[in-house]
């Protein structure tokens, strides 16, 4: 947290001291540190004047999180199809991240394996001729129990040229009541949004819903063209006051049905640490609620700050009922990384999205799905159109893993598998089928299966799971030095790096 508030302060001041030491730590693109540096003032100070609270020196005593029970070994012969919704979050990792460099690790329920594995881009193949999704899949030894296999299923979402993405329709929900009043919270907010309004184009609209005791439409929908206007809504705000969210958010979901466009990206992104304590407070009174609007197009992505008074288990569950995503913004350069680098991640390009695996009974006796827990369906929900499942954003990857038991006496080149995906083009249209052969068995896997292999045995590690096996911090460094090629943002360096300071804190 250190780093982060000198960097505030003298980001304000235009010292250049900033530029050297933020740059040491390669997250920022060419010209983005002279932007924050002379952009930057009026965002930390509160429109009072007054400057916000450092966040709590006791990490995580407060936050909420959803109890994971991990997915166990499924006999084939029982149950050969296993089926579930993808999941496009990455909040977990950057709350680990978060941890890591504060020197300390994660509580187990704070890991979910999958989002360590879909907050990263792995080089997946573009859809051919015009499609929407591309798969493909992988097997070869598990490293953490050789005698055992991992299959790999990769999902790529179609990428949107820059300029011919849809028009955006954004309500900005913005939760400025007293427990944002933290250097970490609404500050990051306030900056990581007018970044964003930096890459709009003139045509894009903005609205503003604010809320902490009561709501309040603090800007109605204003075309990007007013971006003066639109800024200065967001600097004035401060923090104060309780958590009367849920009116909020119905308000916003209000201001944008008013100002909906046919064929846009009509979507709400909230901001928020998820502590709602006036008014609905149930999280399944808020899922009807976004659930609602989802079916009628738009759309919801909930951005969590700081430790303390986290509601992940609200906001994670909500967000997943809001045909939309969750992330954990854990700094600055996370709030670009959501708003700036994959914004175009904002554009679905494919919808209510579920895969189902049929194992292979002369290849497999046992399997086991590695995360997704709360994604995991029947498997008559798999060609229901009613049934609700995430989507897929722009130029967005997604990676799931199997633990095989090999059948006894399985040929090594027999197909573990049948890959099967089914999307919509649009919410409320027909479910479009693709399917795909698992390769056998490999040697020689790729850089993407050790690095997902990598990420896994940290999550597994980090849970201290059952299904562990001999997977450990220093498995996953071995995993990740070798899949490092391919890293177009510097996010698996800092991977290698959060590792090494893992394995010292596990020492300790």
């Amino acid at each position: 947290m250190k780093n982060r508030t000198i960097f505030l302060m003298i980001a304000a001041t235009g010292t250049v001291c900033c530029l050297i030491l933020s740059c040491a730590k390669g997250y920022y693109r060419a010209g983005e540190m002279e932007y924050l540096r002379d952009n930057f003032a009026g965002y930390t100070a509160q429109a009072d004047g007054q400057m916000p609270q450092e966040p709590p020196q006791d990490p995580g005593a407060g936050d909420r999180f959803d109890e994971i029970v991990e997915n166990p070994f499924v006999a084939v012969s029982d149950e050969p199809q296993s089926t579930f919704s993808v999941d496009a979050d990455g909040a977990s990792y950057a709350y680990m991240r978060r941890f890591v460099k504060g020197g300390n690790l994660p509580q187990a329920n704070a890991v979910r394996i999958e989002e360590f594995l879909n907050y990263f881009t792995f080089d997946y193949p573009d859809p051919a001729d015009g499609g929407d999704i591309a798969l493909n899949a992988e097997t070869a030894a598990c490293p953490w129990n050789p005698e055992h296999q991992l299959l790999r299923l990769g999902i790529k979402g179609k990428s949107i040229p820059a300029g011919e993405e849809p028009q955006a329709n954004f309500v900005f929900l913005i939760d400025i009541s007293g427990s944002m009043d933290y250097s970490d919270k609404l500050p990051v907010l306030k900056a990581g949004l007018i970044r964003m309004l930096e890459q709009m184009r003139s045509t894009d609209r903005v609205a503003i819903v604010t809320y902490a005791s009561g709501e309040d439409l603090l800007l109605p929908s204003t075309p990007v063209s007013s971006k003066n206007k639109i800024v200065n809504a967001i600097k004035q705000l401060s923090a104060r006051g309780s958590t009367a969210g849920a009116q909020a958010m119905k308000m916003a979901y209000e201001e944008a049905t008013r100002n909906f466009i046919e064929g846009a990206n009509n979507r709400i992104i909230m901001g928020t640490d998820g502590d709602f304590n006036v008014g609905v407070t149930s999280t399944e009174a808020l899922k009807e609620m976004v659930e609602n609007y989802a079916s009628r197009g738009i759309y919801l992505t909930i951005c969590g700050f700081g430790t303390g008074n986290l509601n992940d288990a609200m906001m994670e569950s909500v967000s997943n009922s809001g045909n939309g995503t969750y992330h954990y913004i854990d700094s600055e350069e996370e709030m670009l990384k959501v708003f700036v680098y994959e914004r175009e991640r904002f554009v679905a390009v494919a919808n209510d999205c579920k895969v189902q695996v049929t194992f292979n009974p002369a290849a497999v006796e046992k399997y086991r799905l590695i995360g997704y827990e709360n994604r995991v369906m029947a498997s008559e929900d798999f060609e229901n159109d009613k049934k609700d499942a995430a989507e897929i954003g722009s130029g967005q990857t997604i990676t799931a893993l199997y633990e095989i038991i090999p059948a006894e006496g399985a040929a090594a080149d027999t197909s573990p598998a049948k890959f099967d995906f089914r999307y919509k083009k649009a919410l409320g249209g027909e479910s479009i089928p693709l399917t795909l052969t698992a390769p056998a068995l490999t040697a020689t896997p790729s850089e993407n299966f050790r690095f997902a292999a990598s990420l896994a045995a940290f999550g597994l590690t980090l849970r201290s799971s059952e299904y562990r096996g001999s997977a450990s911090i220093d498995l996953a460094r071995e995993l990740a030095g070798n899949a490092g090629t391919y890293d177009p943002d510097g996010f698996r360096k800092e991977y290698r790096d959060l590792l090494a300071k893992a394995a010292a804190l596990q020492r300790q």
